[in-house]
């Protein structure tokens, strides 16, 4: 194994170990508050992890919700970080680069990098105004740690291609030049 799919491996399994907070530790806590007669009084203060967003979503009737941020911000990294062990661990180079294509095309459908910064925004606009406050929570940091080491990770990651798969040198193909 080369040396950058070892870095690769390492990353996916800190990506890991970063996702699993990230799920389970508070994301974000909103607060809103009311002042009267010069008291400042909070009306309510709602702290959730995503998977309690999401089994708050599913108690509150909000299926379709729950189930796109359970598909794509647990699922989806969760599968694709399992597929990289039996990558590394396959011999057959074809096989190899095929599943390779797979975790490639499934990680342009992971969208937990969209729901970190549909959080980010959220808390923004909670602080946009006077009675409401909303604070990242740890959850939130892991999650964002998650997101940027899971895509270092596939970036670093390289499968080459089977020399079946590739066109010849000479064969005149799309982006081959004649002269």
């Amino acid at each position: 194994m080369s040396t950058r799919n070892r870095i690769a491996l390492s990353l996916t399994a800190l990506s890991i170990l970063l996702l699993v907070p990230g799920l389970v530790k508070p994301i974000l806590t909103i607060t809103a508050s009311m002042e009267m007669f010069g008291v400042r009084r909070e009306l309510f203060t709602e702290t959730r992890s995503i998977l309690g967003a999401i089994r708050t979503l599913h108690d509150s009737g909000n299926d379709f919700v729950a189930a796109l941020i359970l598909f794509f911000s647990v699922l989806v990294p969760l599968v694709k970080a399992s597929l990289l062990a039996p990558l590394f661990l396959m011999r057959d180079q074809a096989r190899r680069y095929q599943l390779f294509e797979f975790i490639h095309s499934i990680s342009k459908w992971s969208m937990a990098d969209v729901f970190a910064v549909g959080v980010f925004i959220a808390l923004l606009a909670a602080k946009a105004t006077d009675n409401m406050t909303g604070v990242a929570g740890q959850g939130f940091y892991y999650f964002a740690a998650y997101c940027i080491v899971s895509n270092a990770a596939f970036h670093v990651l390289r499968i080459d291609a089977p020399a079946a798969a590739l066109p010849a040198a000479d064969d005149a193909g799309p982006g081959s030049a004649s002269v």
